[in-house]
């Protein structure tokens, strides 16, 4: 008798059983895959923000800070990311801080990282408005406007969300009250 190089398979009806198995399991994940974007997609709507039809690799820069550090955007990967291109002169950008410091402080322990990158502005004119506005998020320095350039900005506050894969899936431009129920909700769908 001829030895088949197959003979490891002894039943052929456990490998039949085994392979739609895996099919099944296979589309059953994207299936939720495609449930949870679905449920996202649907927190987003109704909290009046809408996610990008597909999620967009970030572009990758370091810039210094308020503190003194540099903040590489790849080392947030692992987070969801709420970056947020500003400048102290803009009005709609001074009046959705104070939201954003909420977010901030609500949702940093739970894997949220917030990055304020200031458009253009002396480092002492940015520390004197996170100062005396009693703000508490990092704040990064694009002072000569590259990284603004890099992402596209036309105006101002433009603010994008990175999902915990390091991928954009939405901006938004202009200032909005970012500390409202159904905002909470759809980025604590992100969260988890």
């Amino acid at each position: 008798m001829r030895k088949s190089k197959f003979s490891f398979i002894r039943n052929p009806g456990a490998v039949f059983f085994a392979a739609v198995f895996f099919l099944v399991s296979s589309c059953s994940a994207k299936a939720q895959d495609s449930s949870t974007g679905d449920s996202l997609a649907k927190a987003f709507s109704e909290a009046g923000l809408s996610l990008l039809k597909e999620k967009v690799p970030i572009r990758d820069f370091s810039l210094p800070t308020l503190t003194g550090d540099t903040q590489r955007l790849s080392d947030l990967k692992g987070k969801v990311v709420f970056l947020n291109f500003w400048a102290t002169w803009c009005g709609p950008c001074r009046a959705e801080m104070p939201s954003i410091d909420v977010l901030y402080k609500q949702y940093r322990e739970k894997g949220m990282e917030v990055l304020a990158v200031n458009s253009g502005e002396l480092q002492s004119a940015v520390h004197a408005f996170i100062y005396n506005n009693y703000l508490s998020f990092p704040v990064a320095l694009d002072s000569d406007g590259k990284v603004s350039g890099t992402y596209g900005i036309q105006a101002i506050p433009t603010t994008f969300l990175i999902d915990r894969e390091g991928k954009i899936i939405a901006r938004i431009v202009g200032s909005i009250n970012w500390d409202t129920p159904k905002i909470h909700t759809a980025l604590e769908m992100l969260l988890n």
